[in-house]
């Protein structure tokens, strides 16, 4: 039954995405979920603790956002699945964990405004997908972090939703989903989240393990029906240069994308400011061109329609075989 919900809210998701209207009128779970981390940061996160006893606030507050994320999607699940049409339901609801349509779409303005209205539209649009300083990017600049954007959030906006709906339905989806939004927003290096969002940094680490490494090889046969792009270029680059990033799941699918593409993707990027060190993906051409991010989309689209068939194959190996 999960691995169904999981491919029903793929569909759906690819299908319909996530209206606008909607998140104008009643938000969406990424929302609901970052205001109960934000009123837990609020909380728990006080400045004059050591720095222990931040951690271990972090660590309290993590389980929270868990426990509840987890708990409600066991309950819709449940409750749901009782109605007529319920998989139907609850895939609805599955689907707005999913992220195929909004990654498409975003990284899609980042390539029209470089081609149609310049640097100061495209580093505007590209500061919707990245976190790093868009100031600091000049146009293969903000043409290489919508491509590495795109990698990474197939990762941890695709594969890894449907990977934990499918092992562990919607509890599942939802409390990965959870586990991901807290790491965007307290997961990071600084002086207020360094401590406190240690736990959701490492998590976050942890739960995404599986699908990196699914999404890179997705990239590779994406490759492989892409044309413009080498699907033995991605597998020779996603082996030599994948454990070198400075995330450990992250280098999979940019590697990956960097070898299909001939690019040379990550290196040192400027957050907040500051320049972060990284290792180089590829060793292909700096220089990325709004065409390279084209490519880049079409790669996507094949790379995520064969994840779709392959979670469609299963559920219907597993309805074939269920008593």
């Amino acid at each position: 039954m999960t691995i169904a919900l999981a491919f029903l809210a793929l569909i759906i998701e690819a299908t319909l995405g996530y209206p606008d209207w909607l998140v104008r009128t009643i938000g969406h779970p990424v929302s609901w979920i970052g205001r109960l981390i934000g009123m837990l940061d609020h909380a728990l996160n006080s400045e004059t603790p050591r720095f222990a006893s931040r951690r271990l606030a972090g660590v309290l507050a993590i389980l929270v956002i868990v426990a509840v994320a987890a708990l409600l999607g066991h309950l819709l699940e449940r409750s749901v699945l009782r109605l007529p049409f319920g998989i139907g339901l609850g895939a609805i609801a599955a689907s707005t964990l999913i992220a195929q349509r909004s990654l498409y779409d975003h990284v899609r303005r980042v390539a029209a405004a470089l081609e149609k209205d310049g640097i100061c539209a495209a580093r505007a649009a590209v500061s919707h997908i990245v976190g790093r300083d868009p100031q600091a990017l000049d146009e293969a600049g903000v043409a290489r972090a919508a491509i590495e954007s795109l990698a990474e959030n197939f990762a941890d906006g695709v594969v890894a939703p449907v990977f934990w709906l499918a092992a562990a339905g919607l509890a599942g989806g939802a409390a990965y989903k959870a586990i991901n939004t807290a790491d965007s927003m307290i997961g990071h290096r600084t002086p207020r989240h360094q401590a406190f969002g240690f736990a959701a940094a490492r998590l976050d680490d942890f739960v995404n393990l599986p699908a990196s490494r699914l999404s890179g090889l997705l990239i590779v046969a994406g490759a492989a029906v892409t044309v413009g792009a080498s699907p033995a270029a991605a597998w020779r680059t996603l082996r030599r240069d994948a454990a070198r990033h400075r995330s450990p799941n992250a280098g999979y699918p940019e590697a990956a994308m960097a070898g299909a593409l001939g690019l040379a993707l990550a290196g040192s990027r400027v957050y907040g400011g500051v320049e972060i060190a990284d290792a180089t993906m590829g060793d292909g051409r700096r220089l990325a061109t709004p065409a390279d991010i084209r490519v880049a989309l079409a790669l996507y689209v094949r790379a995520d329609a064969i994840l779709i068939g392959i979670v469609g194959a299963l559920a219907f190996c597993v309805t074939l075989l269920a008593p």
